[in-house]
């Protein structure tokens, strides 16, 4: 039957046909069962906290060291990992990793006895390529190689590295003072170089400024003359430039008025023309059509008057038969109507006299209060206990009223009251 294994780990087949066995780091192979054999022995990477305690150093000042390594059986590497299967088949991974630990750690320590505090504690690298360098050699012989190797921590119970790091801590703030003097000695120094250079460079500024503004000065001064030479030849030039245009526009205008002049004369010419032209045709053709047509309107006018007066002479005959007729039958009307009044006047005498009188009576009353309502304004004084306002002036109308029968009386002889009461 088939069996697998994944890349970290290898089988190793015995038995029959196979001799020496079969070894297959990731992968299949067909197994015989009962006269074959598989084994797994894993590849896996190993860990190991390599720690050794008190270990005395070349001077005999014990020490604690503590180092990491990475390691693994070789799968790739068919020498190695026979040796690997040989030493380490049937055994689990912490078994494989205390056999390596405890190899590293005897590696470690023999390392540490020959060497003194000074040079694992200033020089890890060195003791850790060292420690790497012969666990290696030894380990590679049992199928495993080792990854790497880092010395991760260093210490005693003596204060050895604590008094070690006070002298070298003494010595770097001895070496710290030192430099700290000499710096400000430096300083020092420097600063008053800089001040002098500074000072120098101040006056040599001054002195360059005042070099430029002399520089400056003289050519602005130069400058100046020829800015206002060039000024007064620039005015002197506009000046002729403005004299030779004002001429050349007069000339111009000449010309203008010249050939304006020609123009009008031009114009004139054919306004005469134009004039002769109107005239024969608005004066002369239009006269004769004029006179023909007054002739003919003296004719139409002579027949319109002739026809009026022939039409309102037969109007006014017309209508002065018409009027004669009117005055006729208004003068009958007349006469038959005075006749009745003179009958009427004949038969009651007195009472139509009246009658007549009283008709006029409101008419009478109408021109008395006339003068009243014509008024704009009306002061009313009341003297002792008689009426004021609007009574008082209806009484004064009522009381010229009732004079006037006394007044027809005297101008007609007729008493109204004396004709009412025998007519009553």
């Amino acid at each position: 039957m088939f069996y697998t294994c994944g890349p970290n780990e290898a089988m190793v087949v015995s038995g029959f046909c196979r001799s020496p066995p079969l070894m297959i780091a990731g992968g299949r192979v067909f197994v015989f069962p009962c006269i074959q054999q598989i084994q797994r022995i894993s590849l896996n990477t190993l860990t190991l906290n390599v720690k050794s305690d008190k270990v005395y150093t070349r001077h005999g000042v014990p020490i604690s060291v503590t180092g990491i390594a990475q390691m693994k059986i070789q799968g790739q590497n068919k020498q190695m990992l026979a040796a690997a299967c040989q030493m380490f088949m049937g055994k689990s991974e912490p078994e494989i990793a205390q056999i390596a630990l405890e190899t590293l750690e005897g590696h470690q320590r023999a390392i540490i006895a020959h060497l003194t505090v000074e040079e694992i504690y200033k020089d890890r690298k060195k003791f850790s390529e060292q420690v790497f360098k012969v666990a290696s050699s030894d380990l590679v012989n049992m199928g495993i190689s080792v990854v790497s190797y880092t010395l991760k921590d260093v210490h005693d119970d003596q204060d050895y590295l604590h008094s070690l790091g006070k002298a070298r801590t003494a010595q770097v703030q001895k070496d710290a003072r030192i430099g700290e003097a000499k710096n400000k000695r430096d300083a020092v120094i420097r600063e008053a170089h800089a001040m002098q250079e500074k000072v120098s460079a101040q006056y040599k500024n001054e002195i360059d400024m005042a070099k430029a503004q002399r520089d400056y000065e003289l050519k602005k001064a130069a400058y100046d003359i020829e800015v206002n030479t060039k000024k007064a030849e620039s005015e002197m030039a506009y000046q002729l430039q403005v004299a030779k245009t004002k001429q050349r526009i007069e000339e111009e205008k000449m010309q203008v008025q010249v050939v304006e002049r020609a123009q009008q004369i031009m114009l004139q010419e054919q306004e005469i023309t134009r004039r002769e032209m109107e005239l024969e045709a608005k004066v002369k053709k239009p006269a004769d059509a004029e006179r023909y047509r007054l002739e003919k309107l003296a004719e139409a006018q002579r027949l319109k008057l002739i026809m009026e007066a022939e039409a309102e002479a037969e109007s006014i005959k017309i209508k002065g038969e018409a009027e004669a007729f009117a005055m006729e039958a208004k003068g009958r009307a007349e006469a038959e109507q005075m006749t009745k009044k003179a009958e009427a006047f004949q038969q009651y005498k007195d009472g139509a006299m009246v009658d007549m009188l009283l008709e006029q009576l409101p008419l009478m009353a109408e021109e008395i209060s006339k003068p009243l309502c014509e008024a704009n304004k009306i002061t009313m004084v009341s003297s002792g206990d008689s009426e004021v306002g609007a009574a008082k002036l209806s009484g004064e109308v009522l009381e010229i009223m009732t004079r006037l029968p006394a007044a027809v009386e005297k101008l007609t002889g007729v008493s109204i009251s004396q004709v009412t009461s025998r007519t009553g």
